[in-house]
């Protein structure tokens, strides 16, 4: 199944990088993996859903072994690098990726939800020894509105994704993104 999604992205125009893996730790849901993929464009992205060789992918490979599936969609800026667009060269070879799916509570769009994305990213920057790279931004998915942002962030190892799970700095993140979020 993820050797099948894997290899999209030799086959169709549009994709300039995916990344994908087993999910570690326990979730509500149960989901089991997870895929990453970086479009160059959003017409891109569009082509991709409607792309026969995809729904194939998923219809035969993906499908029969899934309980669940979600796609969240954001739009985002890279630096301005092509090893850090492609998502290449040695920082990319291993690592742990977090991946966060958020959904605000309506009356924190906007003002206090920004502030959160914010204090995400600069919080990316305080860590560049641990953080490879770090991406977010609102959902554009139209056909998904149960999440309102998602956030990637890519670390250069295990250790360094704990050492940044258990900082004081990304626990108070989650308190102050505690209190904007949707709860179920």
């Amino acid at each position: 199944m993820l050797d099948h999604l894997y290899t999209t992205q030799y086959q169709m125009r549009g994709i300039i990088a995916i990344s994908l893996g087993r999910i570690s730790d326990e979730n509500s849901e149960q989901y089991t993996h997870a895929i990453f993929m970086r479009f160059h464009t959003k017409e891109d992205l569009d082509k991709f859903y409607e792309n026969p060789l995809y729904v194939g992918v998923l219809k035969e490979h993906v499908m029969p072994y899934c309980h669940g599936f979600i796609n969240l969609d954001y739009e985002s800026e890279v630096e301005d690098d092509i090893l850090s667009i492609f998502r290449k060269g040695e920082e990319f070879n291993y690592g742990v990726e977090l991946v966060l799916l958020v959904a605000f509570i309506k009356s924190s769009l906007g003002g206090p939800a920004e502030d959160a994305m914010a204090l995400l990213t600069n919080l990316a920057m305080e860590f560049p020894s641990l953080i490879v790279q770090a991406t977010k931004g609102p959902n554009v998915n139209m056909s998904n509105k149960e999440y309102t942002h998602g956030v990637v962030i890519r670390f250069r190892s295990l250790d360094a994704f704990e050492i940044f799970m258990s900082s004081s700095e990304y626990k108070n993140v989650r308190i102050y993104l505690y209190f904007l979020v949707k709860h179920s």
